[in-house]
């Protein structure tokens, strides 16, 4: 029988092991066959041939006996396994063959080799076999499909139906080896194994496809499993590179800003240095400093200064270290507009010195650049920042690139050194620039929402030195961010708005609806020019930007006449149109114009140019600098034609009638700062086509100074015929006629680029394209924000307003109240103000003693009392007599009276409350006690007083009479004392004067109630804010302006010195001749400064240090007050006599009667009904005021050619004296009480009456 293939017969032996349990069945029926006897004999000579053969190959001689040993096992051994091998099948049948009996014996040895054999087989089967019978097991059950298609029969049937049952469950490996070796397996395999191959083959194929698919896919599965790995390996890779990146490029953020603010603080610190040097220079090079005689002549330039008063007015000038002619200007307009050969040497002298001045001020830089290297700055700023984001700094209408840091305490502004833009402005102006400002967050006042090139992302604030800063940010979002970041101070307290950061954010319109100016204004608590500040603040116009600047209007329209009177209409302009429509003429070109306008992009307008540019504003105030930078900047370094530079007032307003480029409005400057038309810098600018020098302004023939047209120009602004038509000009800037088909009506329609919403530059990503609209937006102006889409209501009457003002006063004296001791009242003040609990006037008399006395704001006249009704057993009336007026009871004259004495010293002297009303005996003898000496606080709980021994000051609570503190400071007695305005709070500053020639400065806190400062000195005392020096002789009178911002004092037979409130040097007052001694001062809100020199002369001074006008009095005076309007002054002294003066020109007014003493102090009342005289005799004698009528005889006077009022006071002859006890006095004590130290009241019996006070009188 011919064997398969060893491929085919591996094959075949493993799928028969997967069908055991049918090979088992089939060995039966193959048992029976003759093929199969013949193949189990074959099977069997082939088995018992190689055990036979072998040993006869293994006998040959040899020379070892061991090696035939080991031959023989090894030929057995190989016997056995060709047995095996040779199908031990039929070994396992051959008891099942029959035997004839010849054969018998053969047989029975057969049988016993078989056996023996068989059991050794089985034996080496078994151990052969052992460890690879489980493997073809598993490989049987594998392929048992295969097997069960192969193991059948001729038939068709199966051979072993148990077969792979049996060698699933069997443990023997021999019968395993039978199966595969069986007769029936390889028949079977002979028949069937093609197609079941083929079969196997395919499955097998279709097997491997999907192996192979399922592989590729779980190969698939797993490479994208790799590649996410790997891709999120990357990608935490590339963050990580990321956060190294941003936190390296933080890193160098962080020491960038460190290093640009450790930059910022030694530049901050160079220039604080810097005006340190400047003022230590400004003062010992003034003219009362030591190097004065030591030092040349020379001009001294002046800037204007940034601080604003409570009307947002910037009037103060101050020196400009670094302001100059500007010969270089000069000398490029000489050359270029063709000015003859003297002028142009002229200029080139002046520029060649200017140079040389140059260069030595540039040396002394160095040495200070030179120290400031040197120097270990530390930074300043305090926590971490909170936000740093780029923006601008707007100033001046210049945009300074630069970064913004604010931390939890301050805000810091680094400007960028290498920004392209920062690389292209002008270095002179921005030496007029603290380009790295430092702000901390509680000088922060106010927070207004600005635009700024018609985009609303900036911001303006307020700060508590009255000054103000503007940045401009990316977008609005970053204003959000900035603002959330500031203190929530709002707009401020003065607009009627609660301080929020929502308010902050608020609209122009939503802050003109909810504040309550414009009721303000038409109750005329506010005054027009405040209520147009109001409307240009919250419509986003500001100083900071010259494109944006505030706009007023222009009211007069007469400057030709000799003589102007402003309660005629036809001087003023018609406020309800606007500029360009005034003239009938132009009006009409404008509208043709816009009616034959026609382009498909630029809507109409009226007017291609605006009331308000950055030229015309610097037009307006070329002569003040740094404006004056300012305007060169913008022309290239040099000065316009002398035609076009404003020259004329009168030649200004032909203009804006006649030219069709011209429709500006005016600034607010015209109406407060007169230096804008003074050429205090003397800046060359040429001469006119006529030969005329351009120098200062020439003004209209009925304004002989610049202040005087100032102040008329104010007085018309204010005029009844401004105020009823000031709403109509209020509708065409800020309302309803400043757009739309109202504007058209106007004719008042600009070119489309000024209004706001027209053009988003945020939207332009082309470059050239945003800054060509950038440019144009600067060059056309910018209208402002409208405020309201209806007609602005009217101002309200005059008469309505205030009705007691028609109301004459028919009498001089209202009445007198006496002090017991006789000591003089040397010091009064009456803090009467409506918001007061409990109004009083707080005295002070030379014996030390002070006193409290009520004051009475509403006092009922006796003729509108209603008497009391008496008991019914008294109706007749005394003596008898039935028609005598019932009589006047204690309680209704005090009701009649102003003035009540205070309620402790109406208790009998041996009383201890009278100890409660002193300032102790500790005052030093040398000095004479004056008005000076002592101060009060707004609310009279506090009396500051000086002139003690051991050179301090003291604060004495006026309930109690006790000492709340001392306060040390200077090196001499005290000899002066004074108190600024106060703020909400009732905070204010205390400046005092001394002996040792130096004024301090302190901070005064009215919740605390005591002096204060951040720095203690080594003794715990407070340290003053300032110390203004500059004086050689002692201090006689000081006086101190919180709104101005100004110290004026005065020295014994030395100068009048201005001072600011950080200490420095202004000026010296300069008085006329022979004025060298003076002594009493006194400062208001409009800036008037008025002195008193050799006791006799009143002299009238600007804030800036002009002298105005001066007067002699031949009289000696004491004391002075002012009104609050600032329009009279009222002085007395040792005539007793109170006399009105009218301030802007000291023009005499009125004199009231001669009082019996000298008058030691003046005190006014805030409603303007009453004045306050201190007399020597001990009394303080009430005066009734009315300045209406008093101006009203002055013009009677004027009109009629009556002797000028500018004539000395009225002598003590010419009127009856006020006498002090000509009547009895009326007491205010009880008739029934013990003797007492007390006051006496009395009225006047008739208009000129005189008022008694009862000196001689007691009480009965």
């Amino acid at each position: 029988m011919t064997e398969p293939p060893p491929e085919e017969a591996s094959n075949q032996g493993g799928e028969t092991v997967k069908q055991s349990d049918e090979g088992s069945r089939t060995q039966k029926e193959v048992a029976g066959e003759t093929g199969d006897e013949e193949d189990g004999a074959t099977n069997l000579k082939e088995a018992d041939s190689p055990s036979q053969s072998e040993p006869h190959q293994h006998t040959e001689p040899s020379g070892d006996d061991d090696e035939a040993d080991e031959k023989e096992a090894a030929n057995k051994q190989v016997s056995a396994i060709s047995v095996e091998e040779s199908g031990v099948s039929s070994l396992s049948h051959s008891s099942t063959l029959q035997t004839t009996p010849q054969s018998m014996p053969r047989t029975l040895k057969i049988n016993t080799d078989y056996q023996e054999l068989q059991a050794n087989l089985s034996e080496r089967l078994e151990r052969a076999l052992g460890t690879s019978a489980p493997l073809l097991r598993e490989i049987f059950i594998d392929f048992s499909p295969y097997l069960t298609k192969t193991l059948l029969g001729t038939k068709g049937q199966e051979l072993l139906s148990s077969g792979l049952t049996a060698i699933k469950m069997g443990t023997s490996a021999i019968s395993l080896v039978m199966l595969l070796c069986s007769q029936e397996w390889q028949i079977s395999l002979q028949k069937h194994a093609g197609l079941a191959f083929i079969e196997l083959v395919n499955e097998g194929r279709l097997l491997s496809h999907s192996t192979r698919d399922h592989m590729v896919k779980v190969a698939n599965e797993a490479e994208h499993i790799l590649n996410k790995l790997r891709a999120e390996d990357a990608q935490r890779h590339e963050a990580f590179h990321i956060i190294c990146a941003e936190a390296d490029l933080n890193t160098r953020e962080e020491e960038l800003t460190c290093d640009r603010l450790i930059t910022s603080a030694r530049r901050r610190e160079l220039s604080v240095a810097s005006k340190l040097v400047d003022k230590v220079l400004n003062i010992v090079k003034s003219e009362q400093g030591p190097w004065a005689s030591d030092s040349a002549p020379s001009s001294k330039f002046w800037k204007l200064d940034t601080w604003e008063d409570d009307a947002r007015r910037r009037r103060r000038m101050v020196p400009n270290p670094i302001g100059s002619t500007h010969p270089e200007a000069a000398l490029r307009a000489a050359i270029e507009h063709g000015e003859n050969e003297d002028a142009i040497s002229q200029a080139r002298e002046e520029f060649h010195e200017m140079l040389k001045l140059r260069r030595q001020k540039s040396e002394s830089d160095v040495l200070i650049d030179d120290e400031m290297d040197g120097m270990d700055s530390e930074l300043e700023m305090t926590g971490p920042v909170s936000l740093s984001t780029p923006c601008s700094l707007i100033v001046y209408g210049l945009a300074i690139a630069g970064t913004l840091s604010i931390t939890k305490y301050e805000v810091f502004f680094e400007w960028d050194e290498e920004n392209s833009d920062n690389k292209k402005l002008d270095p002179k102006v921005l030496k007029y620039i603290d380009i790295h400002g430092r702000w901390h967050m509680q000088e922060m006042r106010a927070v207004f929402t600005r635009r700024h090139l018609l985009e609303k992302r900036a911001i303006e604030i307020f700060l508590i030195n009255r000054t103000s800063v503007l940045f401009s940010f990316a977008d609005l979002d970053t204003v959000r961010k900035v603002i959330g970041l500031l203190p929530a101070v709002g707009i401020g307290v003065k607009y009627g708005l609660r301080a929020s950061r929502k308010i902050s954010l608020a609209s122009p319109r939503q802050l003109f609806r909810q504040s309550n100016m414009t009721q303000r204004w038409q109750k005329r608590e506010i005054s027009n020019f405040d209520y147009l500040m109001f409307l240009n603040t919250i419509s986003g116009r500001s100083y900071n930007d010259l494109n944006q600047y505030p706009i007023f209007p222009w009211v007069l329209s007469n400057f030709t006449s000799d003589t102007i009177d402003l309660s005629e209409p036809s001087n003023y302009r018609d406020l309800s149109k606007p500029m360009g429509a005034l003239n009938p003429e132009r009006r009409k070109f404008f509208e043709e114009r816009y009616e034959a306008w026609d382009h498909e992009h630029i809507p109409a307008f009226h007017y291609g140019t605006h009331y308000s540019t950055a030229a015309f504003a610097l037009n307006w105030l070329i002569r003040v600098e740094p404006f004056s930078t300012l305007f060169l900047n913008l022309q290239e370094g040099k000065f316009d034609h002398a035609n076009r530079t404003f020259s004329s007032m009168e030649r200004a307003w032909l203009n804006c009638q006649t030219d069709t480029s011209d429709v500006k409005e005016m600034i607010p400057e015209v109406y407060f700062l007169p230096e804008m038309f003074w050429n205090d810098n003397q800046f060359k600018f040429g001469s006119k086509e006529d030969g005329s020098v351009v120098d200062h302004v020439v003004l209209p023939p009925w304004a002989a100074t610049p202040e005087e047209f100032v102040r008329i120009s104010r007085e018309a602004l204010e005029s009844e015929i401004v105020s009823g038509q000031l709403h109509e000009w209020i509708d065409l800037i800020f309302g309803y006629k400043q757009q739309g088909p109202e504007a058209v009506k106007a004719t008042n329609v600009f070119y489309y680029l000024t209004y706001e919403g027209n053009v988003e530059l945020s939207n332009i990503k082309d470059p050239i394209m945003k800054e060509a609209l950038q440019a144009q937006i600067r060059s056309f102006g910018q209208t402002p924000s409208q405020l309201l889409a209806e007609p602005h209501p009217m101002r309200g009457s005059q008469m309505g307003v205030t009705p007691k003002m028609f109301n004459p006063v028919t009498s001089d004296a209202c009445m007198s109240l006496k002090f017991w001791s006789n000591s003089p009242v040397i010091h009064i003040s009456a803090n009467v103000f409506p918001q007061q609990p409990s109004p009083s006037v707080v005295t002070v008399l030379m014996n030390k003693h002070f006193a409290v006395n009520p004051w009475n704001s509403n006092p009922t006249p006796l003729s509108s009392q209603t008497p009391p009704k008496p008991p019914t057993d008294q109706l007749q009336s005394p003596a008898g007599n039935p028609g005598a007026p019932a009589p006047t009871t204690s309680e209704q004259l005090m009701a009649s009276l102003p003035l009540a004495l205070d309620p402790v010293l109406n208790q009998p002297i041996s009383s201890q409350l009278h100890t409660r009303r002193t300032l102790g005996d500790n005052f030093d003898e040398r000095i004479k006690l004056s008005r000076s000496n002592f101060a009060t606080s707004i609310d009279n709980k506090i009396i500051f007083a000086c002139g003690f021994w051991d050179n301090s000051f003291r604060v004495f609570q006026s309930d109690s009479g006790q000492s709340l503190q001392v306060v040390y400071g200077h090196f001499g007695v005290v000899t002066c004392i004074c108190r600024s305005e106060v703020n909400m709070m009732h905070d204010c500053f205390i400046v005092t004067g001394s002996k040792d020639c130096t004024c301090m400065i302190w901070q005064w806190l009215g919740q605390k109630q005591r002096i204060y400062s951040e720095q203690l000195s080594s003794t715990n005392n407070p340290v003053a804010q300032a110390t203004l020096t500059g004086h050689t002789t002692p201090i006689v009178s000081v006086v101190i302006s919180a709104e101005l911002g100004i110290v004026v004092s005065a020295s014994k037979e030395g100068p009048c010195l201005i001072h600011t409130m950080n200490g420095d040097l202004l000026r010296g007052l300069a008085p006329p001749s022979l004025c060298t001694d003076p002594q009493h001062l006194l400062v208001n809100r409009e800036g008037y400064i008025v002195t008193i020199y050799n006791s006799t002369v009143i002299c009238l001074f600007s804030i800036n240090g002009r002298l105005l006008h001066h007067v002699d009095t031949k009289t000696s005076l004491k004391c002075m007050c002012m009104s609050r309007d600032s329009r009279h002054v009222m002085t007395s002294g040792d005539n007793g006599i109170v006399s009105i003066w009218r301030t802007h020109d000291l023009t005499h007014l009125y004199s009231y009667p001669r009082l019996e003493g000298a008058v030691h102090d003046l005190a006014l009342s805030f409603d303007h009904r009453y004045v306050l005289a201190a007399v020597s005799t001990g009394c303080v004698v009430v005066l009734n005021v009315d300045f209406t009528k008093w101006h009203h005889d002055y013009q009677r006077r004027t009109e009629a050619k009556l002797p000028s009022a500018v004539a000395p006071p009225i002598p003590a002859a010419a009127a009856p004296p006020i006498s002090t006890a000509a009547a009895p006095p009326i007491s205010t004590a009880a008739s029934t009480a013990p003797e007492t130290e007390e006051s006496t009241a009395s009225v006047p019996t008739s208009g000129s009456a005189p008022v008694d006070g009862g000196e001689n009188s007691q009480p009965q």
